[in-house]
């Protein structure tokens, strides 16, 4: 793997960061964004219902998504930290200009 490849994020909270900025994305404009493809973005999606981080109401012919930001994360080391922060990322417009 080129260290190039990698960031601290998985798909699936790339998936829940691209839901927090617009509740009603489509799945492929989602994949779009996270890089992979429509069906592993269905597959996440899925995940992440299943699991109770993401409401998912249907709107006419479209989607709506709400995100559970009180929930906490999965992992053992960040159980202390809620969705919300996670998301919370991805609310900015623009990412902050590094400082050297």
């Amino acid at each position: 793997m080129s260290e190039d490849n990698w960031t601290f994020l998985s798909n699936h909270g790339h998936v829940l960061v691209a839901l927090s900025r617009d509740s009603e994305i489509r799945l492929r404009d989602v994949a779009a964004q996270v890089g992979i493809t429509e069906r592993s973005a269905q597959g996440i999606l899925r995940d992440l219902v299943a699991g109770g981080y993401v409401r998912r109401e249907r709107v006419g012919r479209r989607n709506r998504y709400e995100i559970e930001e009180r929930l906490p994360l999965r992992h053992p080391l960040e159980r202390g930290h809620r969705v919300g922060e996670l998301v919370s990322l991805g609310s900015a417009e623009s990412p902050p200009t590094p400082t050297r």
